[in-house]
């Protein structure tokens, strides 16, 4: 709020005062002092119609002297609180000439012009009074300095003047109070400032620039960040085109090598390469060769463990250890099982069989418990714990065993093929015998067993057994009403069944075949021929696949088989995108990986001997373990799964 007697003061002498925000009937009570003024026709100072600084200073004009109204930086006034009055006269009348000779320049209209730019300019020309303060003196609106008889100071209150008018005004009578808040004060209580510059600051202002800065900064770190994560993305991007280019570079030179092999090869392929239907000896044709050239390996040889008459093996998970079947090398060599950690080579132990047991057909560990199911010559079926390395349960068999399994689904339940075609169902409940016998539909051997999970088209309690025998491929069902094997259709057109491999995840089965020998016309042998012992021999797989109670055949190639031995293989899930067939090729001495249900190579890998006894994977947390046995040494084989 303004002093009233400064506001009459300004109505009297200033052409526009300043208003007061506060005041809402400003405007009239104007209007009624005017009417007063005009009544006595002479002001409190005798000047009717002057402004505030033709009362304060006179009207003396001298353009020259206008400088003196904003004295510079380097001017210095030594006031102090004891000035006398003849001084303070002195300042005031210096402060007087200054004044009216810096009105000459300006108009008789200067006062009202430091209010109002003009009439013309509207709002963009006026100056509220939060703007005065800051920049003019209230009194004269002049701008104040830091040296001489208009130097910048303020009363006790803490409002600011300039020197000279601030003195005038304390000095009219009954004027001892500040003009802005009217607290009392004299020129005793003037404090002279000293600044090079005073500027109010404006603290709306200062937070929207505060804002502002900090918005921007916000705004250069999202894009700094959106920039790299672009930089991050264009580099993987980047690499990723970088290694297709070497691909495709790569698959162009093996190409040409192909293109090349085939042409220098082509007669000998077309004498004896190619069956009637014209498909290739090795498996696989040429664009299934340049497939398989193109892809990166995805097994890595990791350990290699020396083993001397090594024969099967399986996989003990819950104890980290190999089991392997060994029969000691001289003249009626013992057989023996031996654990190896999977964890250290040097961590071994041998379980030497009883005599009578002969050799080892197969090999199972169970996936209930720590336990090894063994099917021997012996006609035996035994059971031995990995734990305290003794016999649990021996079992006395009709006829030697050639094959075992566990049940996938119970802990009691096991099976037993037998070399005259027949297959066993044991419980461990019972100790002395078999719980229950189905005859084969021959009396060839049954070599591979594999339980069957248990369907819901099925009874229940009825338990399914997937057999191979050289007639082909039959599935045993015990505990139902039937009481001969069903026989897989087609899985008797191909051969002699000499491996089969099954995947309980993809139900994918594959089966292995070599050509049957054809003796006088119209009769079938089932047994190789003994001229030229183990040369490889033109086989083939085939693939069937479960679906529920029947099977499909989805497709079959070309293979290097034994034509003596019954060979290992099996069926790799999760490494690639699809079930991957991994079996030994007796042409090239390796192990081929194809891919299901294409039967497409996709990677070879070289055992450092040969031949293979056995093959087996296993899927641990943190990699696939493909595991590959020759008659001295164990091999790992490892991957990332997907």
């Amino acid at each position: 709020m303004w002093d009233p007697d400064y506001m009459n003061y300004l109505e009297q002498h200033v052409v526009d005062p300043p208003s007061d925000p506060d005041d809402d009937d400003y405007d009239d009570d104007d209007d009624e002092e005017e009417e007063e003024d005009n009544d006595d026709g002479v002001d409190a100072d005798g000047r009717s119609g002057t402004t505030l600084r033709q009362v304060l200073y006179g009207n003396h004009r001298n353009d020259m002297n206008s400088v003196t109204a904003t004295v510079s930086n380097q001017e210095v006034v030594d006031v102090d609180s004891q000035v006398s009055e003849n001084d303070d006269d002195a300042i005031v009348e210096g402060g007087r000439e200054s004044s009216s000779q810096a009105t000459d320049n300006t108009g008789s209209k200067g006062g009202g012009t430091a209010l109002k730019g003009g009439n013309d300019g509207g709002n963009e020309g006026e100056l509220n009074m939060g703007d005065i303060d800051g920049l003019f003196c209230s009194i004269c609106f002049e701008a104040w300095s830091s040296g001489g008889d208009h130097h910048v100071c303020c009363l006790p209150c803490g409002h600011i003047y300039g020197l000279a008018c601030i003195k005038k005004w304390l000095r009219r009578q009954g004027s001892s109070k500040c003009p802005q808040c009217k607290k009392k004060c004299g020129i005793k209580d003037i404090r002279l400032l000293y600044a090079s510059r005073i500027v109010a600051i404006d603290g709306e202002l200062q937070k929207k620039v505060q804002s502002l800065e900090a918005k921007c900064s916000s705004l250069e770190k999202k894009q700094k960040a959106e920039w790299s994560k672009k930089e991050v993305e264009w580099k993987k991007r980047e690499a990723s085109l970088r290694r297709q280019v070497q691909d495709l570079e790569q698959r162009n030179h093996d190409l040409a090598d192909l293109l090349e092999d085939t042409e220098r090869t082509a007669s000998g392929l077309s004498a004896s390469g190619c069956n009637s239907r014209g498909e290739s000896i090795l498996g696989f044709d040429a664009n299934a060769q340049f497939n398989m050239r193109g892809c990166s390996n995805k097994f890595i040889m990791q350990k290699d463990f020396q083993v001397d008459g090594a024969r099967l093996f399986d996989i003990d998970s819950s104890g980290q250890i190999f089991v392997i079947a060994r029969r000691l090398s001289g003249m009626g060599g013992a057989h023996v099982l031996t654990k190896v950690s999977l964890l250290s080579n040097n961590d071994k132990e041998d379980i030497w069989l009883p005599e009578n047991t002969k050799a080892v057909k197969d090999l199972q560990i169970s996936p209930h418990a720590r336990l090894v199911l063994l099917a021997s010559l012996g006609k035996k079926l035994s059971v031995l714990s990995t734990e305290s390395n003794n016999a649990v349960l021996t079992y006395e068999l009709p006829a030697a065993a050639w094959s075992c399994s566990w049940d996938i689904s119970s802990s009691h339940y096991a099976y037993a093929g037998l070399q005259n075609g027949t297959v066993l169902q044991f419980d461990m409940r019972y100790t002395m015998r078999h719980v229950q016998s189905f005859s084969g539909l021959t009396c060839n051997p049954i070599h591979t067993l594999y339980s069957l999970l248990p369907k819901s088209s099925l009874s229940s309690g009825v338990r399914s057994v997937l057999s191979a025998s050289s007639l082909g491929l039959c599935q045993w069902n015990f505990g139902g009403s039937e009481d001969r094997p069903y026989l897989i259709p087609e899985s008797d057109e191909h051969g002699v069944c000499i491996s089969l491999a099954f995947c309980k995840s993809s139900d994918d089965i594959v089966a292995s075949y070599r050509p049957k020998i054809e003796i006088s016309g119209d009769l079938d042998f089932c047994q190789p021929t003994l001229t030229a012992p183990g040369q490889r021999t033109r086989g083939s797989h085939v693939l069937y696949r479960k679906m529920g109670c029947t099977y499909k055949k989805l497709g079959a190639t070309c293979a290097n088989v034994s034509d003596i031995r019954l060979p290992k293989s099996t069926i790799i899930d999760g490494v690639y995108r699809n079930p991957v067939f991994a079996s030994s090729d007796e042409l090239t001495s390796e192990l081929v990986l194809q891919e299901l249900p294409s039967l497409m190579v996709v990677e070879h890998l070289k055992p450092k001997k040969y031949p293979i006894r056995d093959v087996k994977y296993h899927r641990q947390l943190s990699s696939g373990l493909l595991s590959c046995l020759t008659e001295d040494s164990l091999q790992l084989f490892t991957a990332k799964p997907l």
